[in-house]
């Protein structure tokens, strides 16, 4: 009897597992906050044996290594990757024992070139076949890893290798088989928007575009979809392959307002976890907005420069805490400081700043009263083709601060596609004196508002 545990990381959008035959355990791309690992394995009443690493990750800095220490554990990557650390090299074909479980490592190049995918059987069993497969980065949910993340160099070919994945796995393992991927729960190493949050091999054989479509098609659709990815992955792969080092959680000093004053002066990032709504109420003047209740470790280091030292404002120690987690997923070890409370405890003699926030219908009264105010589309690019607002400039959210002199004049109307986005971009524009509108609603409500919504070539979208 096989179970699997599911340790969800929904601010990078993947998961770990942990599975185990009621005795012993293996775990499979961990994250490297791995104390929640333990925890699961604790509450199985398990030990963990063996930590298996489906590829050099991209989009975090993984728990593998620190865990494979803490555990005496087995750390198991493919015998190609190349580490600067002892580990145990496995290879296409290997059945690794543990404990009762069989587990057959399987070569599925598409992501990287030695990605590696692991199917697993009940060995109690005679002649069992796999009745799960850890697919890492190879087959998800409706879709499949990205194929981009090494270069252009190796786009192509790895694109191609990832069609012959997907339909090797296919053809190798039962349909009840149950997949487990690491990416695909909004990752953005998800080649498009991965759907459902469980699947078979026999599901997918009847759903997933890679499984339905010939290769040139699904390549040349698969390409033509791809879109940016965040700036911070370049320093993943190159942690990864170093050995990562274990994390230090305690709490930061905390910073008083003239501290925190003398930072935002130098340039470094004071970054404000409350809502939005909160944020555009009040805030310290020069503050950064990523709230705590979206992609905030994704936003935050894909838009702050590399190396920037940051500092981190909470409503409470919990907050600043839970941020503090997510920023060590990443290579973020240390914030510089933190400070909790009201944005009055924050700001010492400076005023507070503050800016409007609205909706989709209070941007229409504005063209209704005969305005033309500007709107800033923050949106990325493959959906602001489906639909903008007619007018409206389009500047994705990961290009706003390389293009801030494209930016209209204000007041600026920011808007995305929820609001999440239109309030980081609101509080990078505030930041640097621009007036801004934030507007916290979903675009669905554009049209219906009254709002001009035309495709790229000038053509009226209707819903």
């Amino acid at each position: 009897m096989i179970t699997v545990l599911t340790v969800e990381t929904p601010g990078l959008g993947d998961r770990s597992y942990l599975a185990h035959d009621g005795e012993v355990a293996l775990v499979v791309d961990p994250q490297r906050d791995h104390d929640r690992i333990h925890a699961a394995a604790d509450e199985a009443g398990v030990r963990i044996t063996h930590v298996f690493e489906s590829h050099i990750h991209n989009d975090y800095v993984t728990g593998g290594f620190q865990l494979a220490r803490a555990t005496g554990a087995q750390y198991l990557l493919n015998a190609d990757d190349p580490v600067s650390f002892e580990r145990v090299g496995v290879r296409d074909g290997q059945v690794v024992e543990v404990g009762t479980m069989h587990v057959r490592v399987l070569h599925t190049p598409g992501h990287t070139h030695t990605h590696l995918s692991f199917a697993v059987s009940d060995g109690s069993v005679p002649g069992a076949e796999p009745t799960v497969v850890f697919t890492g980065g190879s087959l998800l949910y409706g879709s499949t890893g990205r194929p981009d993340l090494l270069g252009p160099d190796h786009t192509d070919t790895l694109a191609h290798a990832q069609w012959h994945s997907a339909r090797r796995l296919a053809a190798e393992l039962p349909d009840a088989t149950e997949i487990f991927p690491t990416h695909g729960f909004g990752s953005f190493c998800s080649a498009t928007q991965a759907t459902g949050t469980a699947s078979t091999i026999g599901a997918e054989k009847a759903a997933n575009p890679a499984l339905t479509r010939e290769q040139d098609e699904w390549v040349r659709e698969l390409l033509a979809g791809l879109d940016a990815f965040p700036a911070y992955y370049a320093h993943m792969g190159p942690a990864n392959s170093a050995g990562p080092d274990e994390i230090d959680l305690s709490t930061p000093a905390e910073a008083d307002p003239a501290e925190l004053r003398r930072r935002i002066d130098a340039g470094e990032w004071v970054v404000d976890l409350r809502t939005g709504t909160a944020f555009a109420a009040g805030h310290v003047a020069g503050t950064v907005n990523i709230g705590l209740g979206g992609q905030f470790v994704t936003y935050l280091g894909w838009l702050m420069p590399w190396g920037t030292p940051v500092t981190l404002l909470g409503e409470s120690p919990a907050d600043v805490a839970d941020a503090q987690r997510e920023l060590v997923r990443i290579g973020i070890d240390r914030p510089a400081a933190v400070a909790t409370g009201k944005p009055e405890d924050w700001t010492g003699p400076t005023p507070l700043r503050s800016f409007r926030q609205a909706t989709f219908a209070d941007l229409a009264a504005e063209y209704d009263r005969g305005a033309r105010p500007s709107v800033l589309d923050v949106r990325r690019n493959p959906e602001r083709a489906d639909g903008f607002v007619e007018g409206s400039v389009g500047i994705p959210i990961h290009e706003v601060l390389d293009r801030i002199d494209e930016v209209p004049a204000g007041p600026v109307w920011v808007h995305c596609a929820g609001g999440y986005r239109a309030a980081v971009v609101a509080g990078l524009l505030d930041a640097r004196g621009i007036e801004v509108v934030a507007i916290d609603d979903a675009f669905g409500n554009a049209e219906p508002a009254g709002l001009p919504i035309v495709d790229p070539a000038g053509t009226t979208v209707t819903s």
